[in-house]
C-alpha cells in the first residue's frame, strides 16, 4: 500500500481503557501518527488489565495491547504547569486531540477546546464520554455494561426467561470508538473550510444510533421491543436451530428462501400449512415452525446442513467459538491478524487483530507493536526542540 488516507495527520490520544483507544486504533491503521499521551508511572489503566497477570505487572496488559499497536507513547503530567505548557506546544503542531475524561475535566485544567484552539485554529477536538457533554447525566461515571443497561440493549438481549443479558464483549465502548473515528475522519476532510471543530461523542447515543430497527419499531409502529433469544424479530424461520450435533444459524428471511428450506429438508407440506403461508403468520407461529424444522435438522450435523443450505441459497452458518473463527480461512487468509515478533516489554511474540478495513485489496496495518510506557518521549519531545538535558530535568521534576 503506497499511502494511507490519514498519512500526515497527527493525533494526540489522551484516552484510557477502550472507547478512546479503539478510536485511535482505527486512525493509526489508517495512517495517522497517533501519539498516546499517558500519565507518568502508570499510563493507561488498560496496561494493567487482561488475562495474563505477568503482563499486567509489566504494564503491557493484553487489554492495552489489543488496541494500541502502531501508536507512539509519551508520558506527561497535566497537573504540573510545565506539563500543561508542553501539551499546548504539542497541540500547536497536531491536527486532532481525543480525550475521554468526564465532561469539564479538561476545561478545569485550562486545556479544553476553547483554550486549545487559541494555539491551533484548525484543531479537531473529540471528547468521548458516557452520556455527552451536557444533559442531566453528563457527570455520571460510565462503563460499557452500564451503558448497555441504560441504552436498552440488555432489555432485548437474552431469551424471554433470561433477559436482561449483557452482550458478551464491550460493544458500547467499541461503538463509541468507531463513531468517534468516523466523525474525526469527516472533520479532517473538511477542516480547511470549517476551521477548529469540537466533536461530542456520547457512548449512549452512539449505541442507540445502532439500534435503528429496534427503536423505529417503537417510535413509528408503537411496538415495545422484547427479548427473543436467538430468534430474528423481523422474520421466521430465522434464528438458531438445533441439529444432530451443534447449533446452526439459518436466515430464511425471504419467501424464496423459506420455500427452498422446506424443499431441502423434505417438508414441502409446511409451504401450504395454514399457520405458515405468510410471513406474518410464520412470525406469529415461529416456535411451532421451528420445532417442525428441527425434527429434520436432527438428521445431519450443523456443518453438513450449512454446506447444503448455502449451496441452495438459504443463508446459514455454524456457531463458532473465538478460536474457531480465528482459525477459519476466511479470517486467516485476509490479513486480519498481525504478528509482532519479540515485542519489547513483553518478551515474546504477540498476535493482534488489525481493523476490518481493506484498501485496494490490502488490510491496513501498522508496523510497530504496542509501545512500552513513555517509549517515545525522546523522539516526540525532540520534535519540540527539547534537549537531552531538558528531558532529564523534566523527568526529575515529575513532568514527564
Amino acid at each position: 500500500m503506497t499511502s494511507k488516507p490519514l498519512q500526515g495527520v497527527t493525533v494526540l490520544d489522551l484516552t484510557n481503557v477502550l472507547a478512546g483507544p479503539f478510536c485511535g486504533h482505527q486512525l493509526a491503521h489508517l495512517g495517522a501518527d497517533v501519539i498516546k499521551v499517558e500519565m507518568p508511572g502508570r499510563g493507561d489503566l488498560a496496561r494493567q488489565l487482561g488475562a495474563d497477570t505477568e503482563l499486567n505487572e509489566k504494564l503491557m496488559g493484553v487489554s492495552f495491547m489489543a488496541q494500541n499497536a502502531g501508536k507512539r507513547s509519551i508520558t506527561l503530567n497535566f497537573k504540573h504547569e510545565k506539563g500543561r505548557g508542553l501539551f499546548r506546544q504539542l497541540v500547536a503542531k497536531a491536527d486532532v486531540v481525543i480525550e475521554n475524561f468526564r465532561p469539564g475535566v479538561m476545561d478545569r485544567l485550562g486545556l479544553g477546546f476553547d483554550a486549545l484552539k487559541q494555539h491551533n485554529d484548525k484543531l479537531i477536538y473529540c471528547a468521548i464520554s458516557g452520556y455527552g457533554q451536557d444533559g442531566p447525566m453528563r457527570d455520571l461515571p460510565a462503563y460499557d455494561h452500564i451503558i448497555q443497561g441504560v441504552a436498552g440493549v440488555m432489555s432485548i438481549t437474552g431469551a424471554p426467561d433470561t433477559a436482561p443479558y449483557r452482550v458478551g464483549y464491550p460493544m458500547c465502548d467499541t461503538i463509541g470508538g468507531l463513531t468517534a473515528a468516523m466523525a474525526i475522519c469527516a472533520a479532517v476532510a473538511g477542516r480547511d473550510k470549517d476551521g477548529a471543530q469540537f466533536i461530542d461523542v456520547s457512548m449512549l447515543e452512539s449505541t442507540l444510533a445502532t439500534m435503528g430497527w429496534i427503536v423505529s419499531n417503537y417510535l413509528v409502529a408503537g411496538v415495545d421491543p422484547k427479548p427473543l433469544g436467538n430468534e430474528n424479530f423481523t422474520s421466521a424461520p430465522s434464528g438458531t436451530f438445533d441439529t444432530a450435533d451443534a447449533p446452526l444459524n439459518i436466515a430464511a428471511n425471504k419467501q424464496e428462501q423459506y420455500e427452498a428450506l422446506c424443499r431441502i429438508i423434505g417438508r414441502e407440506d409446511l409451504l401450504d400449512h395454514p399457520d405458515y403461508v405468510t410471513r406474518d403468520l410464520r412470525k406469529q407461529n415461529r416456535y411451532a415452525l421451528k420445532a417442525e424444522i428441527e425434527k429434520e435438522l436432527a438428521k445431519r450435523t450443523a456443518r453438513e446442513w450449512a454446506d447444503i443450505l448455502n449451496k441452495a441459497g438459504v443463508p446459514s452458518g455454524t456457531v463458532q467459538s473465538v478460536p474457531d473463527v480465528l482459525a477459519d480461512p476466511q479470517i486467516s487468509t485476509r490479513g486480519m491478524i498481525a504478528d509482532y515478533p519479540d515485542v519489547p516489554g513483553v518478551g515474546r511474540d504477540v498476535r493482534l487483530l488489525r481493523t476490518a478495513v481493506k484498501v485496494n485489496g490490502e488490510a491496513v496495518s501498522v508496523d510497530a507493536p504496542p509501545p512500552t510506557l513513555g517509549k517515545h518521549n525522546r523522539d516526540v519531545y525532540a520534535e519540540l526542540g527539547l534537549s537531552e538535558d531538558e528531558l532529564r530535568s523534566l523527568k526529575d521534576e515529575g513532568v514527564i
